[in-house]
């Protein structure tokens, strides 16, 4: 897929949003300024924004928990202090402050997910199923680790997508690490889109560093699932520039990572490389990055804001949420 001059400049401006708010939540937790844990997402932001960032505000994800959702919702219009508020109690929060980390925003189609690795499949099965019966032409896309490919509930849920035409798009965020775990000591073939043949359904690799490359896959198998083509597996081979979440050990096996092997990575920095490919294309600017940034700062503080203002929930409020009515 070919995008406009607009579209490559949206591409660009959610990438350093994406990293922007990445940088603002570790820096707050550091500072004891963040409920939990967090999950950085520095170097693996261009499949969630690649992704979403051209979705209709009607069709449905499932985030990444890296960054926890950070990347997916900037793509998909979400804004990111509601995010903040959750991480920190507030009551002006995705999930009034009672979730922690779990982003959620159902007027633009995100529901939020799960601490269990695995749940995306099915859930999301339902999402496209729901999709498929309201005739609205919504598609489904779910986002999931290499970890994640290990679960069960990926091949059932790959079954029944691809037999019943469901309209979804499963994009592997394959960083090459589940958590500390060596793709190539988990997995028996070189790549996750390898399964797709044995669903019937389309199966691509792309460069999960590449921004476009992965908006361009998204928006094709989208177009297939939106005509009723059903479902596709896209792999995004991407990386992280930092360990499982905030304060762990970097490592692969029983091995830290060298400062080789992330000086190495790093030369692959998905912001960097569509900063280089716009540049080239005369799109992108000195003025025009000096403008972004402040954009983007303005909102980081706009966010904080947001977060600061917003009111504890009240305590006769603790079991709701609990069940679905």
């Amino acid at each position: 897929m070919n995008f406009t001059k607009k579209q490559l400049l949206v591409l660009y401006t959610n990438l350093v949003r994406a990293r922007a708010f990445d940088a603002l939540f570790s820096r707050r937790l550091q500072q004891g300024r963040l409920l939990g844990f967090y999950h950085q997402s520095i170097g693996g932001e261009a499949p969630g924004v690649g992704g979403c960032s051209f979705l209709r505000k009607d069709d449905l994800i499932w985030a990444h928990h890296r960054g926890h959702g950070i990347p997916h919702m900037v793509g998909k219009g979400i804004e990111p202090k509601l995010l903040l508020a959750e991480h920190t109690g507030k009551a002006t929060g995705g999930c009034g402050g009672m979730s922690t980390f779990h982003p959620f925003d159902p007027d633009n189609g995100l529901y939020g997910f799960s601490g269990l690795i695995g749940a995306c499949f099915p859930v999301s099965t339902g999402y496209g199923l729901a999709a498929k019966r309201n005739g609205k032409k919504q598609v489904v896309v779910c986002f999931f680790g290499d970890g994640a490919s290990n679960r069960g509930t990926l091949h059932e849920a790959f079954l029944m997508a691809s037999l019943w035409k469901l309209p979804i798009v499963w994009v592997c965020e394959n960083n090459q690490l589940s958590q500390f775990v060596a793709f190539e000591d988990s997995f028996p073939v070189d790549n996750v889109a390898d399964l797709a043949p044995g669903y019937g359904m389309p199966g691509h690799v792309v460069d999960g560093q590449d921004v476009i490359a992965v908006a361009s896959a998204v928006m094709d198998a989208v177009e297939l699932a939106r005509a009723g083509e059903g479902p596709t597996l896209i792999e995004c081979k991407t990386q992280r520039f930092c360990a499982h979440f905030l304060s762990a050990p970097d490592m692969r096996g029983a091995e830290v990572r060298s400062e080789e092997e992330m000086d190495e990575l790093k030369k692959r920095d998905p912001l960097e490389i569509c900063r280089k490919v716009l540049k080239d294309k005369k799109i992108l600017t000195k003025a025009i990055i000096d403008r972004i940034d402040a954009e983007t700062a303005a909102e980081l503080e706009a966010a904080e804001k947001f977060e600061a203002e917003g009111p504890l929930p009240d305590p006769s409020e603790l079991d709701d949420r609990v069940y679905a009515n």
